[in-house]
């Protein structure tokens, strides 16, 4: 990577034209130019939360990396507010150095989530040689504070088992009496006005919003229980309206970002195949020191080695947080029609992407279900499918369920159409001919998470809620 030369002192700039405008009584050029990094999800929050209405800081650009297409658009001004008028450009996150060196930018704010720490201090190195500062913003300043009881369930590594956890605390709280609403996490892929606020309670929400598959992995196993989950871009608003229709709150957490919500339980969940990582994952490492109570999933999968390095790192910097051991249970709707059959795994998309998993569900219950092979599908990929194994090596013998845009998805169709195979295993949590056409059987493979022994998620969550 090739920095920039240094600014020099004595250099002068033209300002540009926005930066001389006036607006409620003071002039842009007092306000401190300033770079949003992000991914369309912490980036957005933080902006509204903080930045939004502040009168010191003028928030030149967004740079967008780690989902595609998501750059070369606007955040519109309906959502950047009065001190915006004409929005705000997002750019590629590539062009980071420029934007700082010709906006004679201060300070730039890193807000995306699921990074090595050396990856962040790269990022923090490259903004440095550029000549601004680089800032993290404590979570705690970009919290909406909600009416009602918030549980938080985050994790640090995408992957992790967060999701099922997240549905397992609501089902918890049904059970418990409680109305209860789920927030998600934002994926704001699309059109950012019309998903400023989402509802999904029904399959056809799912429509309404034109969801990427990214996102039906999310919002749909809610809508198979009969679960309200709200998302979006403006987290005040949607909290103030999910708190009409529920006694508690359950945050969703997304990657392994840090809750939007001030959280009366935060639950985080820890992944000992992954052992280590929760102390070298940003913002993984924060959820671990700031939790409640910690998940220690996928217990039965880890070595003795794998699970000592967990429990040493919880002893050591959070040990008042409670301990619940659990296990990622495979639920496959026929597991006999799996017994001596090739099988093509399809994986959920960010687990085995920027996740960093070589496998998923699926491949967990060919192997437990005796398939004669699971078929290796990198020669018959196409277009973006095809690239996205030069990108992450680690996915080896699985396709990612990636769609985050129409050409996307038909690459992911025309992919696993070309493989051969006896049948597809789908470890993706979303029903995928919703989507795309499979010439072959196609049998779901979920994860839902089971506890062992004492303490259960019941267990701790009652004395908070009752309270």
């Amino acid at each position: 990577m090739s920095f920039p030369r240094k600014r020099e002192s004595h250099e002068i700039q033209e300002i540009p034209a926005y930066a001389r405008m006036t607006n409620k009584g003071f002039s842009m050029q007092e306000r401190k130019p300033v770079i949003i990094m992000g991914a369309a999800g912490r980036d957005f929050h933080n902006f509204n939360t903080f930045f939004r209405n502040s009168e010191k800081h003028n928030v030149v650009a967004f740079t967008a990396t780690q989902i595609p297409k998501i750059a070369d658009r606007v955040y519109p001004p309906s959502l950047a507010g009065s001190l915006y008028p004409k929005g705000i450009p997002i750019y590629p996150e590539k062009d980071l150095s420029r934007l700082i060196r010709e906006h004679r930018v201060a300070q730039v704010y890193f807000s995306y989530s699921d990074v090595s720490h050396e990856y962040v201090m790269q990022k923090g190195s490259e903004v440095l040689a550029a000549g601004a500062s680089f800032t993290l913003i404590a979570p705690q300043k970009t919290q909406v504070k909600a009416h009602i009881p918030v549980v938080s369930v985050c994790a640090v590594r995408t992957g992790s088992g967060k999701s099922q956890t997240s549905r397992k605390v609501l089902t918890t709280l049904k059970e418990m009496g409680k109305r209860v609403v789920a927030i998600r996490h934002p994926m704001p892929y699309g059109d950012l006005e019309k998903q400023a606020m989402q509802r999904f309670a029904l399959y056809s929400d799912l429509d309404k919003y034109d969801c990427t598959i990214e996102e039906r992995e999310e919002f749909e196993p809610y809508i198979d229980q009969g679960l309200v989950i709200y998302a979006g871009i403006d987290y005040e608003r949607i909290t103030r309206e999910a708190e009409k229709e529920a006694d508690v709150l359950v945050w969703d957490g997304g990657n392994n970002d840090t809750p939007f919500l001030n959280s009366d339980l935060e639950i985080v969940v820890v992944d000992p195949l992954r052992a280590g990582h929760e102390r070298t994952y940003h913002p993984g490492e924060t959820n671990f020191l700031t939790a409640d109570v910690i998940v220690i999933n996928k217990y039965h999968e880890a070595s003795v080695e794998q699970l000592d390095l967990v429990m040493n790192n919880i002893k050591q910097f959070n040990a008042d947080a409670k301990v619940i051991k659990g296990d990622s249970k495979i639920v496959v709707d026929d597991p006999e029609e799996i017994r001596g059959a090739r099988v093509l795994c399809i994986e959920d998309g960010p687990t085995v992407t920027h996740g960093g998993m070589g496998f998923g569900a699926a491949v967990v219950a060919a192997g437990r279900y005796g398939a004669a092979e699971i078929v290796d599908p990198r020669t018959y990929a196409v277009g973006s499918i095809r690239e996205a194994y030069i990108k992450y090596p680690n996915l080896e013998k699985v396709i990612p369920a990636l769609g985050y845009y129409e050409k996307q998805l038909r690459d992911l169709e025309t992919s696993i159409n070309n493989t051969p195979c006896d049948m597809v295993l789908n470890g993706s949590p979303i029903d995928l001919l919703r989507v795309i056409k499979l010439k072959k059987p196609c049998l779901r493979v979920r994860y839902e998470i089971e506890e062992i022994g004492e303490p259960t998620l019941r267990s701790v969550i009652e004395p908070v809620i009752s309270s």
